[in-house]
């Protein structure tokens, strides 16, 4: 399997393309305009209370307010109002996260209007809606997560090797240098050594030392915690032992590169940085240009002929299978069932391209026998692993063939940051008739 990563960064504008086998795997991208404050951490002030709705609202210097869920609220700048802190703490993170369960009223942390609190952001705002905020912190590094209000250890579910898990867990035993909190071994520490999750360990301790230095002197609301910019991101996430290549066009972030990842993760990888230099868009001498451009289409078409239609509307997205020009001498049941199969993954794929999240309906060709549903079914939920950010899917097709799932949405989608809605047709895209 063959990896490579692109970026392209031009003023205002970065993107980032993961190759995977010479075909377009997975895309990212950032705009000045609309820049991301996910995963951002925030003093913030609670500006209201609504026991109603199980939340708070909180101050974090945005045009808009964050939302809290009150179940989310462990802090220690909430701690010095409690009485018995210390043991309602401990009990408060054993208990089950259920933020749509109204919770007891002994186990809801005591926020009053006007106090302080650290909050962490872990959805962009959308539409009229503010950013939606945690206080359970998580600091991610090249190896490990940093859970400072969690005093638990784990390792990643996508490590199944039960010999792995084990020596990953011994390695955890050894972080004994934190005075509070746990951590979360991430799958790319497979097979690394004990040295480098341990200092990657270290580091993000020193940053939370660092955050917690700064929330005390600063006020609220106040930005106290920046994530790291697209670039940054990406190389610690997908800058792994398989990408054989990582081409980018900006000499200035060419140097910059170099010098993070000689320092994150190691000399070995900055020999696989290479600056384009190219009189061509990178995406054209890499050839996933035109892949790019089909990104941004309603209609997706198929190697054999059918193709797929996505549609995003204000409250769900809608995804349509159609025969197309598909072409074959079996009959209507396993006609249906082959553009089934083909389409499942690659509505997995558009759906991490396009980076689409909340209700998902895909309506499939109708298949009237079981086992071709179960099967359609279990295409799309194996195309779901590589998708990094969470989904739900519903545990039937139905006889008409329509299928309900969810995937988290922590940002704008991918057409939301590239196009705006046109002032003459208000985002209808169509012009009147003769």
């Amino acid at each position: 399997m063959k990896r490579e990563i692109l970026i392209n960064v031009t003023p205002g504008e970065t993107r980032v393309a993961i190759i995977e086998d010479d075909k377009l795997d997975d895309f990212h991208i950032e705009v000045e305009r609309h820049q991301s404050i996910l995963g951002n951490i925030y003093k913030g002030k609670v500006e209201s209370i609504m026991p109603s709705i199980n939340g708070a609202f909180i101050n974090i210097g945005q045009s808009r307010n964050g939302f809290l869920y009150l179940t989310d609220t462990v802090n220690p700048l909430v701690e010095e109002e409690m009485s018995g802190p210390r043991r309602f703490l401990d009990r408060l993170l054993k208990r089950p996260d259920k933020k749509n369960v109204p919770p007891k009223k002994s186990e809801v942390p005591v926020l009053k209007e006007g106090q302080e609190i650290l909050v962490q952001v872990v959805k962009d705002p959308f539409g009229t809606k503010g950013a939606r905020l945690t206080s359970h912190l998580t600091l991610a590094g090249r190896f490990v997560v940093y859970m400072p209000y969690d005093p638990h250890h784990g390792v990643s579910k996508r490590i199944s090797d039960p010999q792995e898990r084990q020596r990953l867990k011994e390695v955890l035993k050894e972080l004994n240098f934190i005075s509070r909190g746990g951590f979360i071994v991430r799958t790319v520490s497979m097979e690394q050594g004990k040295k480098e999750l341990i200092r990657d360990a270290k580091f993000l301790y020193k940053v939370w030392q660092q955050i917690t230095a700064l929330a005390e002197k600063k006020s609220a609301p106040a930005l106290i915690y920046k994530e790291y910019d697209l670039i940054w991101k990406v190389v610690r996430d997908f800058l792994t032992d398989d990408v054989e290549r990582l081409y980018i066009d900006s000499e200035e972030d060419f140097v910059k590169l170099q010098k993070f990842v000689d320092n994150l993760i190691g000399r070995t990888h900055v020999n696989k940085i290479i600056h384009y230099k190219g009189k061509e868009s990178i995406f054209q001498f890499k050839g996933v240009a035109k892949e790019l451009e089909g990104i941004y289409n309603t209609k997706v078409p198929l190697p054999s002929g059918a193709y797929v239609v996505i549609e995003p509307t204000e409250g769900l997205i809608v995804v349509d299978v159609n025969s197309g020009k598909f072409k074959t001498k079996a009959g209507p049941e396993e006609a249906a069932f082959m553009v089934n199969m083909e389409a499942a993954p690659e509505i997995a794929r558009q759906l991490r391209l396009r980076d689409l999240g909340g209700i998902i309906v895909i309506d499939f060709i109708d298949m009237s026998r079981e086992a071709h549903r179960r099967k359609v079914l279990e295409a799309l939920k194996n195309a779901l692993t590589r998708d990094r950010a969470k989904s739900e899917v519903g545990y039937r097709i139905s006889a008409l063939g329509l299928l309900e799932m969810t995937r988290a949405r922590t940002g704008r989608a991918i057409e939301a940051i590239s196009f705006t809605p046109c002032p003459y047709c208000h985002g209808r895209g169509k012009i009147k008739a003769v």
